[in-house]
């Protein structure tokens, strides 16, 4: 069921834009249209409040948010590659600039989230306590307070640091800013807002507030920002509350978190809706930036990604390492949610490999054209394979894009406490609940049959003729959340960069991948069409250029936007 929020009030799209504009003394016409909104006649109901909050949570449909701009980001780590003739190329290389398309708009479309939250928060302020319920003021500045902070988070781990703005600019004076950092923008904004939040926010709506934020997604995000911290024990509180409030629980078909028809469900901590009904003469590209613009209420990821011989245009492809760990992924014959498949079924949620199960876009998979020049899989996630017989020709998807899930928190609980001295076990315990899920074998399943060792999944055996064995201490069990199960389990879910940045090994990753990748090139006429990947004509070089061009100073995080440096002397 999609929520109410879903279809923004467009009428009140402008109240996140009534731009303060100079009037000469000579002006001749004083009067007012009674029936104009402005700033001065639009905050005066609750009703007013809630139709600028929905605006708030308008901009979190930005497509550099949520939909169709994030390629640009999903490409730069170890799971994806693209091609030389798409937009991503210049990302998967390291060679995009500050006027880059998602450097830019990303910038642009937060700030204005910050923005409207802004605007919320300042009016209710100084809006009259009568003009509420009990409780309902705080409500809304919770919410509004935890965009604000779900925004700067999402700022800061971009772009390193950002412009810290909490007032509503009353001139281009207010307009400027210096350069605050990631420490600074989190102390000062997103840990006093999400605490905010967590104390003012319900645990969960329902009917037409679905998809409102909660204190689950409140709790699940500051718990979030301490592990980014490293502040393990903090952040393994706050994830251990949300574990324990017994609100969430994993959905027995990972698939259900990747489908138009099952969303806000169990698992599901906060998720922007989409809506492929809505507006329907507009792209899915389109945005409602302006109180022009209606906006397509529909997500643009689903064309980007898909299958190019399905009406999409694949600008992602799976690496090898990410498809080869999926086919050595070792389905579980025992778990009782397998039926005969070969393949995990997180593995069938997320990619199409020529030998996978079932229908793709209603046909079997290699029925049309793919699967050819190097290409050894395609990407699942966000598309509409599973319903539609292709992508919509104007790029609209109704398909949730799901920020905060229950299994993430499981894979950061499980660091932190392996970070912050907890038991191992107990680590592996909240791994092996993943795995279970996914119908593979699980961690203590390879302990048992392999006298208390198990393997190194990352290890490519294609590559390396076998996986080394290895006991669970602390160190290698975090080494298999960091290159095992969160690639595997939240790929394309916008989290990879942002981990591997934080963990501080970019380039081991890049030069071992490089490695592998020349190791296939050199050897290319021994394993094209053959298992596990099946690679045909050609070794597609996803590493060939990135792993020289990295530099943690200068690409860790996007550089700020050239026109935010031109206009902005604060900066």
């Amino acid at each position: 069921m999609k929520r109410h929020i879903n279809n923004i009030v467009k009428s009140v799209a402008c109240v996140g834009f009534l731009v303060i504009t100079g009037c000469n003394e000579n002006d001749f016409l004083e009067e007012v249209n009674p029936n104009t909104i402005t700033t001065e006649t639009f905050w005066e109901t609750p009703q007013q409040f809630e139709s600028a909050l929905t605006t708030v949570y308008g901009a979190t449909q930005f497509q550099s948010i949520s939909g169709a701009g994030l390629q640009h980001e999903m490409i730069l780590g170890d799971i994806a590659g693209t091609e030389s003739w798409y937009r991503p190329f210049a990302f998967r290389n390291l060679t995009y600039t500050d006027a880059s398309v998602q450097v830019v708009d990303k910038w642009n479309e937060l700030y204005i989230g910050v923005y409207r939250a802004n605007q919320v928060i300042n009016n209710i302020e100084n809006a009259e306590n009568t003009l509420f319920a009990e409780g309902e003021s705080e409500a809304i500045v919770a919410q509004a307070k935890f965009l604000r902070a779900f925004f700067y988070f999402q700022i800061a781990h971009t772009y390193g640091g950002g412009i810290i703005r909490t007032d509503v600019p009353t001139g281009l004076d207010g307009l400027e800013g210096n350069f605050s950092s990631i420490e600074d923008i989190t102390a000062q904004i997103i840990i006093p807002d999400l605490e905010f939040a967590i104390a003012n926010l319900p645990q969960s709506w329902e009917g037409t507030d679905l998809g409102r934020a909660t204190w689950g997604a409140a709790t699940s995000l500051l718990g979030k920002t301490y592990l980014y911290q490293e502040n393990w024990s903090m952040a393994a509180t706050q994830f251990k509350n949300v574990i324990d409030s017994g609100l969430y629980s994993l959905t027995p078909d990972i698939m259900d978190n990747f489908r138009h028809d099952t969303e806000f469900n169990s698992e599901s901590i906060f998720e922007v809706a989409y809506n492929a009904d809505v507006n329907p003469g507009a792209s899915g590209e389109s945005v409602d930036d302006n109180q022009f613009e209606t906006g397509a209420e529909a997500s643009a990821i689903a064309r980007a990604i898909g299958q190019l011989n399905f009406g999409a245009f694949n600008t992602l492809l799976p690496t090898y390492y990410l498809h080869e760990m999926f086919v050595n992924d070792e389905v579980d014959e025992t778990n009782a949610i397998n039926d005969g498949n070969i393949h995990s079924k997180r593995f069938t949620a997320s990619l199409a490999p020529l030998n996978g199960e079932g229908l793709y876009y209603g046909l079997d998979i290699g029925e049309k054209p793919g699967w050819a020049f190097g290409q050894s899989a395609y990407v699942k996630k966000h598309t509409n394979w599973y319903h539609l017989p292709n992508e919509d020709g104007n790029s609209r998807s109704g398909i949730n894009f799901r920020h905060i899930r229950l299994a993430d928190i499981y894979l950061m609980y499980a660091e932190a406490i392996l970070n912050d001295g907890g038991s191992v076990t107990t680590a592996i315990d909240y791994i092996d609940l993943i795995r279970s899920r996914a119908g593979v074998k699980t961690i203590k399943q390879y302990l048992a049959e392999n006298s208390n060792t198990f393997p190194q999944l990352h290890i490519s055996k294609q590559v390396h003729g076998d996986q080394p064995l290895v006991a669970a201490t602390r160190e290698n069990v975090m080494t298999h959340v960091r290159l095992v199960e969160r690639p595997l389990e939240l790929c394309f879910e916008g989290h990879r960069w942002k981990d591997l940045v934080r963990w501080g090994i970019v380039q081991e990753v890049f030069t071992d991948l490089r490695a592998d990748e020349v190791w296939r090139e050199t050897n290319k006429e021994s394993i094209f069409e053959q298992e596990p990947l099946r690679i045909v004509e050609r070794i597609r070089p996803d590493f060939f250029l990135c792993t020289d061009n990295y530099s943690s100073s200068v690409h860790n995080y996007f550089p700020v936007p050239s026109q935010e440096l031109q206009t902005n002397d604060g900066l």
